[in-house]
């Protein structure tokens, strides 16, 4: 048979049932459930005073408290943080304290306890979070179909200089494209670096990143000034999800090995520390087997781009996107999805229909030209103003005007 349970309530309303039944004293009724005989004779005086309500719990809380601050001194405090809205506690106190010297002040916590009582503590302002313009899913089939960048983790060389390494790598042949020491994550480091791939190696077709700096930030679509270079050289940044590095795992994998072999202990200098980074890139591309390849080398499945990274080649690949409504037809730009446009409108106002969010100047530059093609209108159809301006309208839509963005080739 299973346990019956019931709650105190249906208790006390069978203890006054039956104690009117007059079946038992109130000795016995005691007896029978289990509690004292001033315990019993309370409820029964309960209920001849209030009936059913006189049953319920009351409140345990004590009538006076003799640690309860004074009202003179709540006053006081109220009085000056009013005065004085973004004063805290401790300032409060001290302002209190040298105008009542004989009073005995709370602490400190309880002193942010009556202002919140009081509210006068705002609550703080929740961070606007940008959307994220979605996982990668595109697979890597082919060399140069998708480069992933990264910066490793930092770490001190044995003078005391922050090493930064930024690695790049063809995803699809694992072929290890640089390891070079920076000083820092800024653009002003890793452009140099990129640049140098494409002129070796040609443009790939996506660079796919973390959300982190220069790869991203907070502006229309995550672009930064790094991703919009490479949206005018015609190559597609690709962000994995924000704390989610297992969606580029490889170039993860490819961080562990280098931080085995080519980085404990670090090096003496910069300079002797990015020697290392070079044999082990020499190493690991030629020599060393890899475990995804059947244990062949990145080098054998490596191949340079078709793309060349002329400036001539890419002002025809630049003036391509930009044909007049007569000569191409309407399509859907694989950057649409990117930058979180939903539609671009014959007037230049390209909705998006996520979280507002501020554009950099630069970036509204360079990528209006690529928002009025989504559209397949000539920039020069959308406003004649001197300078490119997004700005935010009531209905989540920017109005894009600005002449015609100059393309010249990598710089």
């Amino acid at each position: 048979m299973p346990w019956r349970e019931t709650l105190r309530m249906d208790q006390r309303v069978q203890f006054i049932a039956d104690y009117h039944r007059d079946m038992f004293d109130v000795a016995d009724l005691a007896r029978r459930y289990g509690i004292s005989r001033k315990t019993a004779y309370k409820w029964i005086d309960r209920y001849d005073a209030d009936g059913p309500a006189g049953l319920v719990d009351r409140s345990r809380r004590p009538v006076h408290s003799p640690h309860t601050t004074p009202v003179r001194v709540v006053a006081a405090l109220l009085d000056v943080r009013r005065h004085h809205p973004s004063w805290g506690a401790k300032k409060l106190l001290k302002v209190v304290s040298t105008r009542e010297p004989t009073w005995t002040l709370p602490a400190r916590s309880t002193v942010c306890d009556l202002l919140d009582r009081a509210g006068l503590i705002a609550a703080p302002r929740r961070r606007s979070i940008a959307a994220h313009p979605g996982r990668a899913l595109i697979p890597m089939t082919a060399p140069n179909g998708t480069w992933t960048a990264d910066f490793k983790g930092q770490f001190k060389t044995r003078d005391g200089v922050y090493c930064y390494p930024l690695t790049i790598v063809d995803g699809y042949s694992r072929y290890l494209l640089a390891c070079h020491g920076l000083l820092s994550t800024a653009i002003a480091g890793a452009r140099p670096i990129f640049r140098r791939l494409f002129q070796e190696y040609g443009l790939p077709g996506i660079i796919r990143t973390d959300n982190g700096v220069p790869f991203a930030t907070t502006a229309l679509g995550r672009l930064s000034t790094l991703s919009v270079w490479w949206i005018r050289l015609g190559i597609l940044p690709e962000l994995i999800a924000p704390a989610s590095p297992q969606q580029n795992g490889r170039h993860e994998r490819l961080h562990r090995t280098l931080k085995a072999e080519a980085t404990r202990p670090p090096s003496g200098t910069l300079r002797a520390q990015q020697g290392r980074f070079n044999r082990f890139r020499e190493e690991y591309n030629h020599d060393r087997p890899h475990e995804a390849l059947d244990q062949e080398t990145p080098a054998s499945h490596y191949e340079p781009s078709p793309r060349e990274a002329t400036p001539a080649a890419i002002a025809a690949r630049i003036s391509r996107s930009l044909r007049s409504p007569a000569r191409q037809p309407q399509q859907r730009h694989p950057l649409e999805k990117t930058m979180g446009l939903r539609h671009a409108h014959p007037g230049g106002r390209a909705d998006r229909r996520s979280q507002r969010s501020v554009c950099p100047e630069d970036t509204v530059t360079h990528v209006a030209g690529l928002i009025c093609h989504l559209s397949c209108r000539p920039l020069t159809s959308c406003g004649a103003s001197s300078r490119a301006r997004l700005k935010l309208t009531s209905r989540r839509c920017w109005p894009i005007h600005g002449p015609p963005v100059s393309m010249p080739g990598p710089t």
